[in-house]
């Protein structure tokens, strides 16, 4: 039995649809997942929800009223409850370039808006109790490095005209930093960002335990590193302090958090660029100590447990659709989800 009840487990739903695609593997629909989702079971515990990606062909971002109350109907005909909702802010999904033209920027906050109206429904439906939208800069790094203060200062201009955006709908944003992002490619961008940004009750950080391992070992942005070159992996003692010098910068910021594993490379899948290479949670190659490394972003410098979101979400993006359709890999997840709970939640 689970020795702690807070934070509630979800699993992520994007999975199914990320790295998907004409040149790559056959999306997996919502419907699957949510059954896939449901269906895991460990020692009597389940997952408690799912956290969401608005757009098709999972859930429209242009989703009607009637939309919104089948969905809520659905997830809670097999006990989930909705969380964090992720924007397409990017170009290909209807959105554009944080650091773009006024039209891109443009199309960014639209899709923002979007989604925090329908975070706002989800929660009017009863469906909803938690969670935050989901962004990114929606650049690349190659296009960031041309002008990188100014670049970063565009980004965050959109980013404040996101959170005012939020705000009005009673909602909160957090910037997922990855090393495919340009201005968030390495642990001190996001911070630089976060705090030219200057909301931090609005618009923080989301952390996947996968992508911010990388900062440590500085793709993309080697004058951040904090690992050595050729590091020893064996050596656990150095990753973990290297990881918790990182988080420590970082989870002030933070209010949305990933459960994830990390080889240590980088993969890109369809037209998903290159980022950290997401793993299963029993892979024996995996270079993280799950339950060991996320204390790094659930307990404070003193130990305490930060109590900074309600939920704590599973992230398996770029998982072979071979590898998704087994239910013995939702059950490993969920088995790791609620050791991370038992050694760092609370009741």
């Amino acid at each position: 039995m689970s020795t702690h009840t807070h934070p509630a487990l979800h699993n992520a739903m994007w999975p199914g649809l990320v790295g998907k695609g004409p040149d790559s593997e056959p999306p997996i629909d919502l419907d699957t997942m949510l059954n896939m989702t449901a269906a895991a079971e460990v020692d009597g515990t389940k997952f408690d929800g799912v956290d969401l990606f608005l757009s098709l062909p999972h859930t429209d971002i242009d989703s009607t009223d009637d939309d919104l109350k089948q969905l809520a109907e659905k997830l809670a005909a097999k006990n989930l409850l909705a969380g964090s909702l992720v924007a397409p802010v990017w170009p290909p999904a209807g959105g554009g370039s944080a650091m773009g033209d006024a039209e891109e920027v443009g199309r960014f906050l639209t899709q923002v808006r979007k989604a925090c109206a329908i975070g706002q429904k989800l929660k009017a439906l009863g469906i909803r109790r938690y969670g935050v939208i989901r962004i990114d800069s929606a650049a690349g790094v190659e296009d960031w490095a041309k002008d990188p203060d100014g670049n970063t200062k565009k980004i965050a201009g959109t980013f404040r005209e996101a959170g005012r955006i939020a705000e009005g709908f009673g909602e909160r944003l957090a910037a997922e930093g990855e090393i495919c992002w340009g201005g968030m490619q390495s642990w001190r961008r996001n911070v630089e960002l976060l705090e030219i940004v200057g909301m931090p009750n609005t618009v923080g950080f989301q952390a996947d335990m996968a992508h911010t391992m990388l900062f440590t070992m500085g793709f993309n942005a080697p004058e951040d590193r904090l690992l050595p070159e050729n590091f020893e992996w064996q050596d656990g003692n150095a990753l973990a302090e290297a990881y918790k010098k990182m988080a420590n910068a970082l989870r002030p910021w933070t209010f949305d958090f990933h459960i994830a594993q990390n080889d240590g490379t980088v993969k890109g899948s369809g037209s998903h660029d290159k980022t950290g290479r997401h793993c299963l949670a029993t892979d024996i190659n995996g270079k993280l100590d799950i339950v060991r490394d996320a204390g790094a972003w659930m307990r404070d410098e003193k130990g305490a447990p930060t109590k900074a979101f309600e939920h704590i979400c599973w992230d398996g993006c770029m998982f072979p659709n071979e590898v998704m359709m087994k239910q013995q890999t939702w059950n490993d997840i969920l088995r790791t989800m609620i050791a991370v709970r038992d050694a760092h939640g609370w009741d």
